[in-house]
Order: C-alpha cells, then structure tokens, then sequence
C-alpha cells in the first residue's frame, strides 16, 4: 500500500486564528492566507467583573435609560446662535482671576505633557500675565494659575484646549433641549496655540480673533438667528457625511458648507454699512476658506452640546464623554455624574509627515473624541474614504471600523447617513457594557501632535480608546447600579 504524500508544507499556509494577533505577521510575512477572529474574554479576562458585567447586561432599568439616552441623542438640534466675544463674559469664574481651561480630565502641572506646557506658556502671555515665555513658565510652576477641564464649562477644546479669559467663543444652543455648549476658533494649521506654539505669529493670530474674526462672526450668525434661529450644525454635520468627511480629522466639505452658511449674512451685514466694514468680512472669510480643518471646533461643539443633553439620565451607561490630555484619557458616563474614569493614554497609530515618525509623536490629547461619542469620527469612518490617504489604512478598514463601533453601540443614528454601508445610520451611544463584553476598544480618528511644544501637528491616524478606562467604570457602575437594585 502507498502512503498518500502530505503535501500540507509544500504551499503556504492557510490559517485561521481566533483571538490575540501576535502570530499573524509571521503568517502573512511567508505568504500565508490569514482569517483573523478578534475575541477578548468578557469582563476583560475578569471572572468576577464578568459575573457583574452578565447582570448589567440583563438590567431592564439601564436598556430603558439608554434607550432614553440615544432618544435624546437623536433628537437633538445644535444650532450655532451666537459668538461670545470675551469666555470672561460667559463664565464669571474667569473674572479677575488666572483660570486657564484644558483639554482631557484633570491634570497638574507637573504631569502635563509638552504642548500643554507650551499652550499655558502662551495663554500666560496671551493675557498678559506674563511677558516672557520663562516668565509664563515659573508662574505655572509656582501655582499661580489655576486650572480646570473644558467639560466642566460646558465646553471642549482641540489638542491642548486652552481657553482663558480673553478669548472669543463659539456658543451652540441645543434647540431641542435648551443647554448651551461652547469652545474656542480653530487657527488653522501650521503653528498653533492647541499644539504648543506661543510665538509672536501665533499671539497675532489669536488677537486677530479678538479683534476682526469673532466681531464678523456674531455678525453673521446674529443675522441668521434673528431670520431662523442660527445656523443648524448637525444639518451641516449630516451632509458633509455624504460628502466624504466623518467630520473629525477631516472637515473639508463641512468646512465649505459652513462657509457657504456665512457668505450670505455676512454679505447682507457688509452691505449694510453701519453693521460691519467689507475689509473684515473679505479677512475672516479668506481665512476659513484657506483652513480646511475650520469646522473642526464647530463639529466638538455641536457634539459638546448633543452629549450633554443625554448626560444625567439615572441608570445610563452610555459614554457622554472621551476626552484626553496628552497624560490620560476619561471617560464620562451618563448616569455616574461628572466622575472620571481614566487610563494611561495610547499613542496614535497612522501615517506622518516627512521627517517624523513613531517616536516623535505625543500620547492621544484633546476633547475632539466628543464627535465619537455622538456618532462622527470613528463611528462614520466608514463616510470618508478620502481619510484613509492621510491616516493610513484602506477603505476597507474604513468600513470595518465603523462596523465595529455598532457592535459596542446601543442603536443607530437615523439622521446621520453612511453610503458606503448602503445608507445605514451612523452608530449611536457608545455603551460601556458592551465594550467590557465584546473587547473591542473604541476607534478614535486623530491628528497626531508632536510631543514636544510648538512643533504642531506631524500625522494623522487612529487610536483605541484604553480599556482600562471603561473596566473602571464598568466596576463602578456594578458597584452603584447593583446595590441599588439589592436596596
């Protein structure tokens, strides 16, 4: 009898892995087929956090609280009404104080990263404080400034964040609820005050706002809120979806929608003579017009405002805010009030600018991961297939992110189309329960800053949210939800 020849390692391999990655390199790389099955033990490989994770998930009380959550997400309607000239004259806590706002949860001055040391620097010499950058810099280190988070105002800022008492505002109202939402004007690219720079060209810049920008602005927005309420935010988030943005990392057609938005009134405002001079308007509109990522700041507030309309909702466990710091990442949570739940920040992964790479790059920072949280970015990556030349990947990979975030999401969002997965809704209301169960971390699209000051942005890419922050909160949630049901 003759032995039929085994020909199994005369071709290359065809393998199916379940779980951990670490061996498919090796696969692909001798030209081997590769099916790979992500899979994370439930409650992160905890048998006593699975245990609570099981009767979370059959909690009746938190399905009908995140139904209410996702109901109010929907529903919402930000709408940009106003341009608060000074931040001072909205929050009276700046008044005759050092306050300085930043992106991401707490941090000390001494924990902070480079371009938030840089970005205080400038605002100290912004305001005054300080008339040089070693100057700005021992007044920081003496405590002489203090400091607070975006999210606790009410507000969100990119990257580093910094708002202080001078700086003109961009005020969202949400029409359906009536909480208000604000955050600071983008400046653009190259060297700015969010990636560290503090140089004269970047001071000149902000009292340019302070002095032509943000006047044009509430003129023109002023005009449409006195003709229909404002100029409708998620109406211009929507349509950029269908026009190739995910309306985080890349704003170019809801930069010229807004654009388009602001011609008209301010054309109407010029014209009339007395309201506002044409040099300005012709100055502030030039400047958007050459600033792609502008819509940037408008797309953090407009989410800003939609999440907190569902934050408070008693026995809710979706994700009302992610925000970073250069430091840490944390989480809020919609029925845990304004705790934090925080984790070491991960470093982007992604593409970079000639000359940098890897090593240059700053851990994840900045309060944009709002506009994941309401749907946009990592959620509809699947929308802008354009993004994937700038950070990394194939459209494939597009598509499959955004199919990720639904399986860790409570339902989907109607109103925010995705054509390339055949115009289903965009996923709606990150539920910690669900990304404890399955293990997939949440997709965060990004810029890349470098990690020390004033170099600004170097790449662009993702990032996964860290784990750890969502097994601190699922605890806590157990820890508060379930003994409230045994009460």
């Amino acid at each position: 009898m003759t032995a039929t020849p085994n020909t199994l390692l005369d071709r290359p391999p065809a393998v199916l892995n379940i779980g951990i990655d670490g061996l498919n390199a090796s696969v692909t790389a001798s030209g081997g087929t590769l099916t790979h099955l992500p899979w994370h033990p439930p409650g992160d490989a905890d048998p006593a956090l699975a245990w609570q994770l099981a009767r979370l998930l059959g909690d009746a009380r938190i399905e009908a609280a995140n139904a209410l959550a996702t109901q109010r997400i929907i529903a919402s309607r930000p709408m940009w009404e106003d341009i608060a000239l000074r931040a001072d004259s909205v929050w009276p806590e700046m008044r005759g104080t050092r306050l300085l706002l930043h992106a991401g949860p707490p941090v000390e001055w001494g924990e902070m990263c480079g371009p938030m040391h840089g970005a205080m620097i400038g605002a100290a010499l912004y305001e005054g404080w300080a008339d040089t950058p070693q100057a700005g810099m021992q007044m920081l280190e003496r405590g002489e400034v203090e400091f607070a988070q975006c999210h606790d105002f009410h507000a969100v800022g990119p990257m580093t964040g910094i708002i202080s008492a001078s700086m003109p505002l961009i005020q969202v109202r949400d029409a359906t609820h009536g909480n208000l939402a604000y955050t600071n004007i983008n400046e653009g690219i190259g060297r700015c005050l969010r990636f560290g720079a503090n140089g004269p060209d970047v001071l000149r810049r902000l009292k340019w706002f302070e002095s032509v920008a943000a006047p044009v602005l509430k003129a023109g927005v002023r005009r449409e809120f006195d003709r229909c309420g404002g100029i409708d935010l998620k109406a211009i988030q929507s349509q950029a979806l269908l026009m190739g943005d995910e309306v985080h990392s890349r704003n170019a057609a809801s930069t010229s929608l807004l654009f388009m938005a602001l011609a008209v009134p301010l054309a109407a405002v010029s014209r009339d003579g007395d309201t506002i001079a044409a040099g300005p308007v012709h100055q502030t509109l030039d400047f958007i017009a050459k600033s792609s990522q502008f819509f940037l700041n408008y797309s953090m507030v407009s989410c800003k405002a939609i999440m907190d309309a569902a934050h408070g909702i008693p026995f809710s466990t979706v994700v009302t805010a992610i925000a970073r710091n250069g430091t840490k990442t944390g989480l809020r949570i919609s029925g845990m009030g304004n705790e934090w739940f925080t984790a070491k920040s991960d470093l982007p992964q992604g593409l970079f600018f000639p000359g940098f790479k890897q090593e240059d790059a700053c851990p994840d920072i900045g309060d944009s991961a709002i506009t994941e949280t309401a749907g946009f970015g990592g959620c509809s990556f699947a929308a802008s297939p354009a993004l994937t030349l700038l950070a990394g990947g194939t459209v494939s990979d597009a598509v499959r992110y955004s199919r990720e975030m639904a399986e860790i999401c409570v339902t989907r969002n109607p109103g925010l189309s995705l054509p390339a997965l055949d115009f289903a809704g965009a996923p709606c209301g990150i539920d910690v329960r669900l990304v404890v169960d399955t293990g997939i971390r949440p997709v965060v699209t990004t810029g890349i800053a470098h990690k020390e000051a004033g170099v600004g942005q170097i790449g662009a890419g993702i990032v996964r949210v860290p784990m750890q922050a969502y097994v601190s909160a699922c605890r806590a949630i157990a820890t508060k939800f379930l003994e409230e049901k045994s009460v």
